[in-house]
């Protein structure tokens, strides 16, 4: 990979972080939002309506797993970048070819070619 292919690689990633770091401010403020009860003028943790609990309960839930699922996501960004700087990014860990272009920009974080992936996954669903 040439010098011009990292830095068009790096800038996509970089731009794929920002973004995904403003997502995950607003998704940790709906995780930690407690509108609800300052709305209500209820300190306590009980909605007028207990639908109305249960809704608050359930949207709490699914920021969090949101997060997680954006915070690995975030992690394997990172990782990427790491492997641009060691100089080993777009080659595959397993059969140590280089990475089509069409996939690195399809999945920027990818560690292995498709047929390497394809392999891994059905060794590993078994």
């Amino acid at each position: 990979m040439n010098k011009k292919d990292k830095e068009y690689y790096k800038k996509l990633i970089l731009e794929k972080r920002e973004n995904l770091v403003d997502e995950l401010s607003m998704l940790k403020e709906t995780a930690l939002d407690d509108s609800s009860r300052k709305s209500s003028g209820n300190s306590s943790s009980y909605s007028y309506h207990m639908a109305d609990l249960g809704t608050d309960s359930q949207e709490r839930e699914k920021a969090y797993l949101f997060l997680a699922r954006e915070n690995k996501y975030l992690r394997y960004l990172n990782e990427a970048l790491e492997r641009i700087e060691r100089g080993v990014y777009g080659i595959c860990k397993i059969c140590e070819k280089p990475i089509p272009k069409a996939r690195l920009k399809a999945v920027s974080h990818a560690t292995m070619c498709v047929p390497c992936k394809t392999e891994y996954n059905e060794n590993n669903n078994q």
